[in-house]
């Protein structure tokens, strides 16, 4: 059986990547001064932090039901079934919509709500090409994703308060408040949705934060302290040369660890918190 892998824009994959990779990536839709825009189509990383930073109106939404049909259409006429890996469900109704468009699909289409995004949403999509390669069949491939959908931790330190403000997830009050008193959020995602998890007052302290939180994961949720079988990943907004500074500092702390990939965050999560942010996720390898 031949199983093709499809995830969105979310999971990082731009579309030059996922023709390497032999896998298809649905582009997510923004809204920017009323103009529709699709990630890595016709709005570039920059062109989206100039906007941002310009203080465009930029909302985000799901991805049309014709636009996932069209590209499920297109991919079976090649494959025999496929695996769609969406982001995750606590972020975006786009999950629940695939599941009910897949009904229609007589089992070749498996949505699977694997509750991950940006690095890890890739994970799991580099886990299914893997699985599928190995022969493995589209819902052997989806049960797989979600028994282990949790095997996974994220991390971001924001450099502003403004865009939590914008979206109404913080209070102005709040948002004032951290920025009198210079504080640095940090936020985590762990399935569900982006929560509070700590506060600093220093990009170095809260680098701390996040690489302990790691370490604490690593050793007490998926029972590897050396983290030789753990994925690392640093993400980030707009700020390429902290996470590139970022990677040899986590390097130092997990030696054992192997080769940390680096990306830009999701557009999708990175209108909300802003430029400046940095990330550092991990998931469990594969057995």
């Amino acid at each position: 059986m031949k199983v093709a892998i499809v995830t969105d824009s979310n999971s990082g994959i731009t579309q030059a990547e996922a023709k390497e990779l032999g896998i298809f990536v649905l582009p997510m839709p923004f809204m920017i001064d009323g103009r529709d825009y699709y990630e890595d189509i016709n709005l570039t990383q920059r062109e989206f932090y100039e906007k941002l930073k310009d203080g465009s109106d930029i909302s985000t939404s799901q991805p049309s039901p014709e636009s996932v049909t069209g590209l499920w259409d297109k991919v079976l006429e090649s494959y025999d079934a496929l695996v769609h890996i969406p982001m995750s469900s606590g972020l975006s109704g786009s999950c629940q919509t695939a599941v009910m468009l897949s009904e229609d699909y007589e089992g070749k289409v498996e949505v699977v709500n694997n509750q991950r995004i940006s690095v890890t949403q890739r994970q799991s999509v580099m886990d299914a090409r893997e699985l599928a390669d190995a022969g493995r069949s589209a819902a052997e491939i989806r049960k797989y994703l979600e028994d282990t959908k949790f095997d996974s931790s994220i991390y971001i330190m924001l450099d502003t308060l403004k865009y939590l403000k914008k979206g109404g997830r913080i209070t102005p009050a709040a948002a004032a408040l951290g920025t009198l008193l210079k504080l640095k959020p940090v936020l985590q995602i762990q399935g569900e949705k982006l929560d509070a998890f700590s506060k600093a007052r220093t990009i170095k302290q809260a680098k701390n934060v996040m690489m302990t939180a790691i370490g604490h994961d690593m050793e007490n949720r998926f029972g590897d302290k050396s983290g030789r079988r753990i994925h690392l990943f640093i993400a980030y907004t707009d700020n390429e040369a902290a996470a590139l500074e970022l990677k040899e500092e986590l390097r130092a702390a997990f030696p054992e660890t192997g080769e940390i990939y680096i990306a830009p965050l999701s557009l999708s999560v990175s209108c909300h918190i802003g430029p400046g942010a940095l990330a550092i996720a991990c998931t469990k390898a594969m057995d």
